[in-house]
C-alpha cells in the first residue's frame, strides 16, 4: 500500500495557509518567464489559474475540447457562490462557512483544504467584482445574498440564474488579456489523450485536433489538469454531453491516484425525464428552493389530477414535514432522498416511465401570492423561462416537476494540500480533484472552489514546485514522447478496428449509465454492486469486440470522440462500484441500503471508513490506498437537519 502524504500544514487552523504560504518557495518576477506550464481544460479554474499564471510572468499552453473557453460548462451553472462575507449580519464567518462544509460532506473531507476554502472565499468575490462580474445588488447597491441548502445564513452571491456564465466571462476576459500578450498559447478544439512522463514526473501531453485529426504532443516544466467533473458516466446527467473523464482517466492509467470515485452528486431539482431516449436532463437552480414550496400528493390516487384540484390539506410539503429547522434548504443528498422515497412510496408525479413516475412539485404560489408575480419574475425569470421552454408548462401558474439528476461529482483526482497528484509535476484543480466536499457538495460552493484553485492557490504551489526542481527541458524527439504519441495511435487503431463493429459509442453508454444509476446512484446494495461488476466487465469485452466507428482518424470525427470518451466511464464506472462496494456504511451521496437508519438516513461508521480511498491504477487490479481523515477543529456528529 502506498503511503498518502497530504502535505497539510500543522497549528492553528486559522493560521495554515498563511504559514503555509510563507514557507512555499518563490521564482522571482524575472525569472518566470523561464518556464513552460500546460493547462488542461479552461472552465472557472482553468481560466482563473491561465490568467493568473500569465499575468505573473509564467509562459502557459492551454487546451479545451470546446470550441472557445466559453463553452466551458462552468457556464452552465445557475444559482450563485459561496463566500463568508457576512453581509446580511446573520451570523456568517469562515469558521461557519468550513463547519457548514465540512458537515454538509458528511466528515469526510480534509479539514484544512475546507477552512482554507472558507477562508479564501471572500476574495473570490472581491477579485469578480473588480472585473466586473454583475452580482445581484439590493436598492442601497449592497452585493445581494441569498441561501441555498445546508446552509442557516445567507452567503450566495448571485447574477440572477447565471452565475457561472458571469464568473467564468470575468475569468475568460482575463485569461484573453494574457492571450493577447502573448503569455497565454490557447488551443481549442484539442482533446488531451495522453500524459508524457518523463523520470517520474510530467512533463507534457499529447492532443488530438478536433478539426483536422492531427496527433500532436507538447512539454512543459509541469501539467495542471482542471477538466471537470464525470457525471455523465451515468449517460444521463445535467452536464454537457460533451463533458468527459478522459483527461483525468488517462492520468490515472499512468500512475495519478483516483479518490472516492462513488461519491456522486445527485441534484434534487432537475426536470425529469420523459422517455426513454433523452439524451440529457436539465438542472433547476438550487436557489428556487428559497421560495419554491416542494410537495407530492398524500394520496397515491391524486397522483393523476392536476395540481391545481389537489386541495392545500391534501398535500404533503414533506421536506418541511420532516426537516422543519431547514425545510426545503436541507443539503441535496438529504433532498434527493426524500424526493426519491416518495416516489418510492408511488406517489411519484408526471410521465410514467418503465411503470414508475418520476416526479414531485416545487411550487411557487406561495411566493407568487404574497410579493406578486413581477419580483418573482425579477429574481428566477430566467430559469422560469427556461422551464417552460423546455416542458411547455407555464411554472407561473403550475408548479414545476422536479426529480433528482446525476449533477456533480466530488471524487476525483487525489491531490495533496498544494493539489498536486501522485505524478510529481501533475496538479489537478476544481472538479477534477477531490479535495473540499467529502461524500456531499453544498450548492454554490463549485464556483468557489474553482476560483479558489485557479486564481489563489495553484498559482503559488505550481510556482512552488517550479522552484524546488530542477527541470531540463523535455524535446519531441524523446522516447517516452514517441511513446505516449504511439500508445494514443494504437488506442484510436483499437476504436476504429473493432474485429465485429455492431453498434454505435451511444449504444454502451446508455447501457453503462443504466447500471451504474441503477447499481451505484441514489442508492447503493452489495448484492446489485457485485452485479454491475460483472456486467461491466462483460459489456468491457462486448465494447472492444463491437463498436462501430464510422468515418476517418485524421479527420473531423465525433463518434471517435464518443467512442474514446465511453471507453473510459466504463472503466471509471467499474471503478465506482468498486469503491461503492468497498466503503460498507452510509455518508452523504453514499446511501448503502444495508447501513441506513431507520428514518432513511446515512449511517457512518467513523471508527472503520474515515477515510479518503485513492485508488491506484494497476494492470492486475486496482489497489485501494487510504488516506486517513483527522478531525482536530470540528467533531464528527449525526447531520441533524431537523
Amino acid at each position: 500500500m502506498h503511503k498518502l502524504n497530504s502535505k497539510t500544514p500543522t497549528g492553528d487552523i486559522e493560521k495554515r495557509w498563511d504559514k503555509h504560504l510563507f514557507d512555499l518557495s518563490l521564482i522571482a518576477p524575472q525569472n518566470r518567464a523561464k518556464y513552460n506550464i500546460i493547462v488542461i481544460g479552461t472552465g472557472l479554474a482553468g481560466a482563473s489559474l491561465c490568467a493568473t499564471l500569465g499575468e505573473s510572468g509564467y509562459n502557459v499552453q492551454s487546451f479545451c475540447f470546446n470550441d472557445s473557453p466559453r463553452r466551458a460548462h462552468s457556464i452552465a451553472a445557475q444559482g450563485g457562490i459561496n463566500a463568508s462575507k457576512n453581509y446580511q449580519n446573520d451570523g456568517d464567518s469562515t469558521h461557519r462557512l468550513f463547519y457548514d462544509t465540512m458537515k454538509g460532506g458528511d466528515f469526510r473531507a480534509r479539514e484544512s483544504n475546507v477552512y482554507r476554502l472558507a477562508q479564501l472565499s471572500g476574495n473570490i468575490i472581491d477579485q469578480a467584482v473588480s472585473q466586473g462580474v454583475p452580482f445581484a445588488r439590493e436598492y442601497s447597491g449592497y452585493l445581494a445574498n441569498r441561501s441555498f441548502g445546508g446552509a442557516q445564513v445567507s452567503r450566495t452571491f448571485y447574477a440572477r440564474g447565471q452565475t457561472g456564465q458571469q464568473l467564468l466571462l470575468g475569468a475568460y476576459s482575463a485569461m484573453s488579456k494574457e492571450v493577447a500578450s502573448g503569455k497565454v498559447k490557447h488551443h481549442s478544439r484539442s482533446e488531451m489523450q495522453e500524459v508524457i512522463i518523463v523520470d517520474g514526473k510530467a512533463r507534457g501531453v499529447v492532443v488530438r485536433d478536433l478539426v483536422s485529426g492531427k496527433i500532436s504532443a507538447h512539454t512543459a516544466d509541469c501539467v495542471v489538469m482542471c477538466t471537470g467533473g464525470y457525471s455523465n458516466a451515468f449517460y444521463l446527467s445535467t452536464n454537457a454531453k460533451g463533458c468527459n473523464t478522459s483527461a483525468t482517466w488517462r492520468a490515472h492509467k499512468k500512475g495519478a491516484f483516483f479518490a472516492n470515485p462513488s461519491f456522486t452528486q445527485i441534484h434534487p431539482t432537475c426536470i425529469p425525464p420523459t422517455g426513454e431516449n433523452q439524451s440529457k436532463l436539465t438542472l433547476m437552480s438550487e436557489s428556487l428552493r428559497n421560495d419554491g414550496r416542494i410537495w407530492a400528493p398524500k394520496r397515491i390516487e391524486d397522483c393523476t389530477k392536476d395540481p391545481s384540484e389537489i386541495a392545500e390539506k391534501d398535500r404533503d410539503y414533506f421536506l418541511e414535514r420532516i426537516y422543519p429547522a431547514f425545510a426545503n434548504l436541507v443539503p441535496r443528498d438529504v433532498a434527493s432522498r426524500a424526493v426519491k422515497s416518495i416516489c418510492d412510496e408511488g406517489r411519484g408525479i408526471g410521465t410514467e416511465i418503465n411503470g414508475e413516475k418520476l416526479g414531485v412539485y416545487l411550487d411557487f404560489s406561495s411566493i407568487i401570492e404574497r410579493i406578486g408575480e413581477d419580483k418573482v419574475r425579477a429574481k428566477y425569470g430566467n430559469l422560469f423561462d427556461m422551464y417552460e421552454r423546455i416542458s411547455g408548462e407555464n411554472p407561473y401558474q403550475l408548479p414545476m416537476k422536479i426529480y433528482p439528476a446525476p449533477h456533480y461529482t466530488m471524487g476525483g483526482l487525489w491531490v495533496d494540500y498544494n493539489l498536486m497528484t501522485t505524478i510529481d509535476g501533475l496538479f489537478a484543480a476544481g472538479e477534477a480533484n477531490f479535495s473540499e466536499h467529502g461524500a456531499n457538495r453544498l450548492g454554490a460552493s463549485a464556483l468557489m472552489q474553482g476560483l479558489a484553485d485557479g486564481y489563489f492557490i495553484a498559482p503559488r504551489t505550481v510556482a512552488n514546485y517550479l522552484a524546488k526542481n530542477k527541470l531540463e527541458p523535455v524535446d519531441l524527439n524523446h522516447p517516452n514522447v514517441i511513446q505516449a504519441i504511439d500508445d494514443t495511435k494504437e488506442r484510436i487503431n483499437r476504436l476504429m478496428n473493432a474485429p465485429e463493429p455492431k453498434h454505435s459509442p451511444d449504444y454502451y453508454h446508455k447501457k453503462v449509465g443504466r447500471i451504474l444509476w441503477g447499481a451505484c446512484g441514489m442508492s447503493r446494495e452489495r448484492e446489485a454492486l457485485k452485479s454491475a461488476i460483472e456486467e461491466i466487465k462483460a459489456l468491457q469485452i462486448d465494447f472492444w469486440q463491437n463498436v462501430k466507428v464510422t468515418g476517418v482518424e485524421n479527420d473531423m470525427n465525433q463518434t471517435l470522440e464518443r467512442a474514446g470518451r465511453v471507453a473510459d466511464f466504463i472503466e471509471l464506472g467499474h471503478l465506482m462500484c468498486r469503491d461503492a462496494l468497498e466503503r460498507e456504511e452510509s455518508c452523504g451521496c453514499h446511501a448503502r441500503l444495508e447501513y441506513l437508519a431507520s428514518d432513511g438516513e446515512a449511517k457512518r461508521d467513523d471508527e472503520n471508513f474515515s477515510y479518503v480511498a485513492a485508488w491506484e491504477y494497476s494492470q492486475e487490479g486496482t489497489i485501494l490506498n487510504k488516506e486517513q481523515l483527522n478531525f482536530e477543529f470540528v467533531k464528527p456528529s449525526v447531520r441533524d437537519y431537523t
